[in-house]
Parts: structure tokens; C-alpha cells; sequence
């Protein structure tokens, strides 16, 4: 469980942008004074499921991420009437306004995978607004790991970085693995059928993000010129944690995944954490990551061991999102290189 505080990502408006999902408009929310409407801003960063409570008299309280719909609204009240608040109601619950009188609802998300195969299926999560190739300002692709144990990550939901993507306008579409035969380099080329077809339905940009085996699946999508025009790796690695006997080529591997890269228009992001069980050689590693750059890729935005958070499943973490999620939307466009 995880609870996320992150400002509001303010991006450049296409030139005919797409309907505005009321859910994100923080002036439009009654009854609040500046605080409150900043604490909206980091509410709108939050994983589902999610509720935003609010009283006449100004007091509110918003809760994310409890083990079910029931317990985070219940939750979001009592928050909201423990600061004062009388007559406490829901304002918002995951991607819609509920607050009586202002009832919104944002377009429903297919279901049915865009693409599939044997163990994997590239599909739309409806956990995150839904707009479609023709109106979209792109398409954010999640890759999830491959757990040790050998769990099914399948229909987890994306690390909370991708809602200021999402927020921005980008759908977000799981690309997600059978753990018993999803293998590094058949992945690999299963993630590249899946984003062939992204392009061939026309989405303006197409990014592909994932965490662990994922972000180290986002890296290898970079050797299809065209195919991509952001990558964001979080703790990429594909061969186990401390003791497996797979570090011995670790490094070697990644050297090859790196020098193959040939996306020159690409703007690529790597976070490597400090204390990350699954990296043999945190220094190594650092040095192979920063010979990523042109012009086998169009930029590298390069977070190395940063230290509001730690560990394999930094990306994960509140401080991550808070501090960076802003910048990696902005450098993926085309941004600053740097996240002061």
C-alpha cells in the first residue's frame, strides 16, 4: 500500500485538446480555499481506489489506496470531519465527480486487450482516463516486473508517476505477462508488436515505461528506430536479486542492450536507487547507463541513486512522484535535461 503526494503537472495544450475530465479541474471543487485546492492537485496524483471528501464549511479529506472502494470513502469522511467538517459528502471518487448537482463521469476505457498473443496482452487500464488515438496526447505503455517467486503481476496497477502522464492526457495501457512463460527477449519482442500497433492507430507519441524486467523491456524497445519517443526505466533488471548466478553477465547484458539502442529521436529516463537488492554493481551500472545518449538516443535524463527514496520499489514511493514526476512528463517532451 502506498499513498502518493505530487503537485499537478502543467503542460502545453495541443492545438485542439481534448474534452478536460472535470475530475481534474481543481477550481471547479466548491467550498475550498487555497490549501485545500493544492491538496486536491496531490489527491489527483493518487492510485485507486480513491475519494475526496468535502463540507460546506470548507474542511475536507481525501484517502487513496485502502484494500477496497468501501473502506477508502469511509475513510476520506472521517478524514474530512475530523478537521471540522459538517455534512462531509464525496466530491470525487476515482475518475469522477459525485458531489450532488455536479455529477461527471469520464469516458469509459475498453476492456478488450488492442493487442494480444500467447502470454501476454497489451491493454487499456480503466483505472486511468480514457481518451483514444484520435484524441490522446499519446499513449503511455506500463510494463510490470517479473517476480522472483514467480507471482502474476498481471493487472497490477502502474507505478503513480504515470498518473501526471495520464493527467496530461496520455492513455495508459498495461502490458501485461504471463509469469510462466514470460521470458526477457520474448518479451521484448512482444512489446515491440505492441507498440507497432499503437503507431499504426495513430497515437501522436508513444512512451513505454515499466519497472524491474519491465523498465529493462522499456531499454530494448530502443533498438526499432521510430518506435518510441520516450522510455521511462525504473530499477530496470532482468537477472535476479543478491546470489543469483545470473549478476556474473549482468553487466555484460546491459552493455548489449544499451550499445544496440538506434531510437535517435527518443528521450529516454533511467532511475537507478541506492540499496537496490537487484543491482550487482550500483557504480558499473551508472557509468554503462550514461553512455545512452545521442545520437543513439535523442537525450537521457539520468536519476542516479537519488535520495528521497531507496530500495528496488523506489519508484513506487511517494517522495519519487512528489519529486520527480513533473520532470519526467516534461523531459520526455522535451524539456529541460535536469530536475532542479
Amino acid at each position: 500500500m502506498y499513498f502518493i503526494l505530487c503537485a499537478v503537472a502543467l503542460v502545453p495544450a495541443r492545438a485542439e485538446p481534448p474534452a478536460h475530465p472535470t475530475v481534474l479541474d481543481t477550481a471547479a471543487v466548491p467550498h475550498l480555499g487555497a490549501e485545500g485546492r493544492e491538496d486536491y492537485a496531490r489527491f489527483l496524483q493518487q492510485a485507486t481506489p480513491r475519494a475526496f471528501a468535502l463540507s460546506p464549511t470548507g474542511a475536507w479529506g481525501w484517502a487513496s489506496a485502502l484494500p477496497d472502494a468501501a473502506a477508502t470513502e469511509a475513510r476520506a469522511l472521517e478524514l474530512c470531519a475530523s478537521w471540522g467538517g459538517s455534512g462531509c459528502k464525496l466530491y470525487a471518487r476515482d475518475l469522477s465527480v459525485v458531489w450532488p448537482g455536479r455529477e461527471s463521469a469520464p469516458p469509459a476505457a475498453a476492456l478488450k486487450p488492442v493487442r494480444s498473443g500467447p502470454g501476454w496482452s497489451l491493454v487499456p487500464d480503466d483505472r486511468f482516463f480514457w481518451q483514444g488515438p484520435g484524441q490522446a496526447r499519446g499513449a503511455y505503455v506500463w510494463a510490470h516486473g517479473r517476480a522472483a517467486g514467480g507471482q502474476d503481476s498481471r493487472g497490477s496497477q502502474p507505478q503513480p508517476h504515470v498518473r501526471v502522464f495520464n493527467n496530461a492526457g496520455y492513455d495508459v495501457l498495461r502490458f501485461d505477462r504471463d509469469p510462466a512463460t514470460d521470458e526477457t527477449d520474448a518479451a521484448a519482442e512482444w512489446l515491440h508488436s505492441a507498440l507497432r500497433t499503437l503507431r499504426a492507430q495513430g497515437y501522436q507519441k508513444v512512451i513505454v515505461g515499466g519497472q524491474s524486467r519491465g523498465g529493462w523491456n522499456a531499454l530494448q524497445a530502443l533498438d526499432a528506430p521510430g518506435l518510441v519517443d520516450g522510455v521511462v526505466a525504473i530499477a530496470p533488471a532482468a537477472h535476479g536479486a543478491r546470489g543469483s548466478p545470473a549478476w556474473a553477465w549482468a553487466l555484460e547484458d546491459l552493455m548489449r542492450v544499451l550499445t544496440a539502442a538506434r531510437s535517435p529521436a527518443a528521450r529516454v529516463v533511467v532511475a537507478n536507487f541506492a540499496k537496490d537488492e537487484f543491482d550487482p554493481d550500483p557504480d558499473r551500472r551508472a557509468a554503462l547507463f550514461r553512455t545512452l545518449n545521442a545520437p543513439r538516443v535523442g537525450g537521457l535524463l539520468f536519476l542516479d541513486r537519488p535520495p528521497e527514496v531507496s530500495g528496488h520499489g523506489g519508484g513506487a514511493e511517494s517522495g519519487f512522484t512528489l519529486r520527480y514526476g513533473a520532470c519526467l512528463l516534461a523531459f520526455v517532451e522535451g524539456g529541460a535535461a535536469r530536475c532542479d
